[in-house]
């Protein structure tokens, strides 16, 4: 038969339907198939059904298991083959013996990280060599994990995403900056070291000094924050290690402190006693992030912090206000909080209530101190609710503040820091903790008769998602970033299309946060932290005003400076203190972007890679993280910090709950990687910093959700699993049986190249790539199916949605090249066909796969495997032969990987 030149195969493009997770069924295509389609056919059905079955029996096995006793086994466990070649760490694998019988992620993924990181492969200098090197640049940086721990399953779904994303980039020929960081996360590393402390050695925080304790979390941060690299290490990351970033070293504290005094000096930032989202537990402002609304459907008993006893929410409690002067009458008021009513100054109602109009203008005592309090009206009471009279508490309440502002009454503090009663509660209520004196003040109203009883109340309360406590609202002299001209041009930025927030219905949470939101405290009561560089100036007070005197200043001696000037007194007479406090963690990590490339200095990457080229994370920090980056980018560099914006979905357990180092449902990427048995996760359970009631939860989910412990799935299935996921739509609910399937999906491949590397032979030896073309209409179907495959990837990549590559590349393996192309060479072998014709069409096939420009892993600068599975696709095995036997093959070698092919375009040259 002549051969066909590929020219003349050029197939339209098709679309595909995304999916969620793996295909079950789908038309292998929309040609023809030759030689023997009806028995391709029915081998096709066959093994379909085949799966089909395994899957369903998988996932019955674990998703339906009532108990570890009672379930079947859904798993058995798979040979373990390790790579045992001494090989010095940094030094290429050695890949001279046979393959292993059966797929084994230990042996694939074994040896080649250090090599890659000690090549260079991921910097962009690196890149810039290479022949097919583009003059177009792509940026990323890394979500800083949080320094408090390890990571989840959350993180490696970010960590697989952008890995895919960076390496299609690189193989593209565009140079490449993949930034890695943690975050120092304040609160949560310092809540944890105090745990540890008290748990260790008994020890508050308090009782050390600053420095003491400081040393103490730099410690803990070592031995933990090595952690997190290497678990994406061993995801496969291919991050650019030698401008690795973390938000407290010097670096960071020089953009820190540059932004802070930028932003004072362009009146943005500023100082004043507002109200704060207040941790009593922490002792410390907290970010609404932080704040978890817990809805309640009624009556709840809570065990909280330093709380002796159970606190019952979800109550509505009534208590009747004396009008004065008219002994029988009186306004009931309705509240949750009867712990804040010594902090009662007012009582209001709507001025359209008939009910009180008649009141309008009068005065109420006080239940508890007899004290005359005015009866005001104003139209944000809501008559229906409850007695339609609410009691006024400026100083806890961010809705009362609002109203007392607008009638000019002043607040009284009744709560302290540490949640106990102040002393303008009087002697009886003073330092007892505030829900003992709730129960005091409940008391005291039934003793004067003014208790109207209780009522069941759905509600939501606010808790410290930190420390497990109820936050409380407390006036605090704090700093704030003024947020209403930054959100302005941010908003803006999205609705002109300069910033493309992806997927599109993200842009109207964007558009209405950046609407209602409210200037930024950026105040934290910790020691671990950047410590705000600003100082008061003792004994001074500003010009014509009461208010205590504040400057700014990089350093010491520069805040003097300013002090001088503004006392007209001599630098060296002032004595300054510096602000205990240290600025929110999302300060730090708004700047991340840019301070991670050098700026404030002009760094060469700030020149380069500045703005980056893409933003990928999960959508819950859309507004509070992306949407900060974009306020301070903007503002302090003078363009948006990134262009694109990648949302992708949240992973969330079985309950639906998010992933939480507190509700210790998170599941360490590497114990689906290795594997795990129940009895060691249940270990780590314990030996974490759980609260006792949470740990029993936790581990009662685990027994449920993993009976048999976790098989050994490995991290390319586990990478492959993740971005086959709608991961742009709703939440992400990811299966270790689904995980599981993909390291089968991967056993298939390996076959699939043992099978094709036998019947090639140890002497096969590649004809001149340029003369390629397909010797059979066989050879020119698969040509065709490997040109659609790559296109569709290509597709996939542009429009950053990883579930149609993952789609495209499983349903040619599975059922183009496995169940079809390969089945029928094996029965022509079992025809008796003429052996010559048999390996042609693998010669064929496998030299095509060589191709400078391969149609399955390069066609339109595309190399398709390796964004998901980078281990096995830059494992280069068997047939070595001189250079000249194969002008466009890397090293000189047939790169045929364990898995899917070698990325000929990643490494070329590169010595041997």
């Amino acid at each position: 038969m002549p051969h066909l030149p590929l020219a003349s195969f050029r197939p339209p493009l098709w679309g595909l339907r995304p999916s969620r997770g793996l295909p079950r069924s789908h038309p292998i295509s929309t040609q023809s198939e030759p030689n023997g389609s009806a028995i391709s056919q029915r081998n096709r059905e066959a093994k379909q059904k085949r799966l089909r079955q395994k899957q369903a029996a998988l996932e019955a096995g674990i998703a339906q298991s009532k108990s570890p006793a009672e379930s079947s086994k859904a798993w058995t466990p798979k040979e373990i083959v390790l790579y045992e070649i001494p090989t010095e760490h940094g030094e290429k694998k050695d890949v001279s013996r046979p393959l292993p019988p059966a797929y084994s992620p230990q042996y694939v993924e074994a040896a080649w990280y250090p090599w890659w990181v000690r090549e260079g492969f991921f910097k962009p200098e690196y890149q810039a060599r290479l022949p097919q090197a583009t003059r177009e640049t792509f940026s990323m940086c890394i979500p800083p994990p949080n320094v408090t721990g390890s990571l989840h399953i959350g993180h490696a779904l970010t960590v697989a995403i952008q890995d895919a994303l960076v390496r299609w980039h690189r193989m593209r020929g565009d140079q490449v900056l993949w930034v890695p960081g943690s975050d120092h996360a304040g609160i949560a590393t310092q809540a944890v070291v105090e745990k540890q402390l008290w748990k260790e050695r008994g020890v508050r925080r308090h009782e050390l000094s600053r420095e003491d304790f400081l040393r103490e979390v730099w410690k803990w941060k070592e031995e933990k924050g090595g952690e997190i690299c290497e678990q994406l290490r061993v995801l496969g990351a291919s991050l650019d290690w030698d401008r690795e970033c973390f938000t407290m070293d010097a670096g960071s504290s020089v953009a820190v402190t540059e932004a802070f005094v930028r932003l004072y000096k362009a009146g943005l930032l500023y100082r004043s006693r507002q109200l704060v989202n207040w941790s009593c537990a922490l002792r410390s402002a907290i970010s609404d992030i932080e704040v978890e609304s817990r809805p309640l459907p009624g009556c709840t008993e809570l065990q909280l912090p330093d709380s002796p006893t159970p606190v019952s929410f979800g109550l509505l409690f009534s208590v009747a206000f004396p009008v004065d002067g008219e002994p029988d009458a009186e306004v009931v008021v309705g509240t949750t909080r009867p712990e804040t009513l010594p902090g009662d100054v007012a009582v209001a109602v709507h001025p359209d209530d008939s009910r009180y109009t008649h009141l309008h203008g009068r005065q109420l005592r006080h239940p508890l101190t007899g004290q005359l309090l005015p009866l005001i009206t104003d139209c944000a009471v809501q008559p229906h609710l409850g007695t339609g009279a609410v009691k006024v508490t400026p100083a806890h309440s961010p809705a009362d503040a609002e109203l007392g502002a607008r009638h000019g009454l002043s607040p009284l503090s009744v709560i302290a820091e540490d949640g106990t009663m102040t002393s303008l509660c009087g002697d009886w209520l003073q330092g007892l903790h505030r829900f003992v004196a709730r129960e005091k003040i409940l008391s005291a109203l039934r003793e004067r008769s003014l208790f109207r009883g209780f009522q069941d109340h759905p509600m939501v309360l606010p808790i410290c998602s930190r420390s497990g406590d109820v936050v409380e609202y407390l006036p605090k002299s704090q700093w704030f970033v003024c947020c209403r001209e930054m959100g302005d041009r941010a908003a803006k930025a999205v609705e002109s299309g300069a910033l493309e927030l992806s997927p599109s219905f993200h842009q109207k949470n964007w558009q209405h946060w950046f609407s209602h939101t409210g200037d930024w405290c950026v105040s934290r009561q910790l020691w671990w932290g950047h410590q705000i560089p600003a100082y008061l100036v003792v004994e001074e007070r500003t010009q014509g005003d009461a208010k205590d005197c504040w400057v700014v200043g990089r350093t010491e001696a520069e805040a003097r400076e300013v002090a001088a000037e503004l006392t007209g007194r001599p630098g060296a007479e002032l004595t300054l203190e510096r602000d205990p406090d240290v600025l929110d963690t999302w300060f730090s990590s708004a700047l991340f972007p840019f301070s991670a490339l050098g700026w404030p200095q002009e760094t060469p990457d700030l020149a380069r890679f500045y703005p980056l080229s893409l933003l990928e994370t999960g959508g819950d920090l859309l507004l509070f993280w992306v949407g900060r980056m974009v306020m301070l980018g903007t503002q302090l560099t003078g363009q948006l910090p990134f262009s694109k914006v990648l949302l992708h979905s949240m992973v969330r357990d079985r309950q639906g709950r998010k992933m939480s180092k507190s509700l210790g449902n998170v599941l360490d990427p590497r114990d689906i990687i290795n594997g795990v048995e129940l009895q060691v996760l249940q270990e780590k359970l314990r030996d974490g910093n759980l609260d006792p009631a949470e740990l029993v939860i936790a581990a009662s989910a685990q027994r449920k959700d993993f009976p048999h412990g976790i098989p050994e799935c490995g991290t390319d299935a586990l990478r492959f699993a993740l971005c086959s996921h709608g991961a742009l739509g709703g939440d992400l609910h990811l299966s270790v049986s689904e995980v599981l399937s993909f390291r089968h999906f991967c056993n298939k491949i390996w076959n699939a190249l043992r099978f094709i590397l036998n019947a090639l032979g140890e002497k096969f030896i590649p004809q001149p790539a340029e003369e390629l073309s397909p010797a059979s209409p066989m050879d020119a179907w698969i040509l065709s199916c490997l040109a659609h495959t790559a296109r569709d990837c290509e597709r996939g990549f542009l429009t950053r949605e990883l579930t149609l590559v993952t789609h495209a590349l499983h349903h040619f393996w599975l059922h183009n090249l496995c169940d079809v192309y390969l089945v029928m060479l094996t029965l022509m072998a079992q025809d008796h066909s003429p052996r010559f014709l048999f390996l042609n069409f693998l010669k064929n096939f496998c030299l095509f796969l060589m191709k400078k420009n391969s149609v399955l892993f390069i066609l339109n600068d595309t190399n398709l495997p390796n964004n998901f599975i980078p281990h096995p696709s830059l494992r280069v095995t068997a047939l070595d032969f001189p250079l000249s036997h194969a002008p466009h093959c890397v090293q000189g070698q047939l790169m045929v990987s364990e898995m899917l092919g070698a990325p000929a375009r990643v490494y070329p040259q590169h010595p041997h």
